[in-house]
């Protein structure tokens, strides 16, 4: 197994293609990555079998989302993507890695 070590007040989650993302502590309390947990723990449980947190979305989504966060988007922006996230595209037994266009974070 491999280990991770994070920064001080982060914690890590997983995209869906087995890549690692520190998330700032102060993210776990926005109302976009709170869905996000909503999202995941509907398709994975709390924690999936190795006890990962992993995201059903793969690492070019979580990245767009960090993007967002970091630069406090919109309640408009968060919004359309969230809307345009589609849980269908992730497969429960064995997890297909979710992509999609999406606009640039700059």
């Amino acid at each position: 197994m491999h280990v991770v070590v994070i920064g001080k007040g982060h914690c890590v989650v997983y995209s869906a293609d087995g890549r690692h993302f520190e998330v700032p502590l102060a993210f776990l309390g926005t109302a976009l990555f709170g869905e996000l947990l909503r999202m995941s723990q509907e398709e994975f449980g709390f924690t999936s079998d190795d006890g990962r947190i992993t995201l059903p979305w793969d690492a070019a989504v979580i990245e767009y989302v960090m993007c967002l966060l970091r630069k406090d988007a919109s309640k408009e922006v968060v919004r359309a993507l969230l809307s345009s996230m589609v849980r269908a595209c992730c497969n429960v037994s064995g997890v297909q890695p979710c992509s999609q266009q999406l606009a640039v974070c700059a």
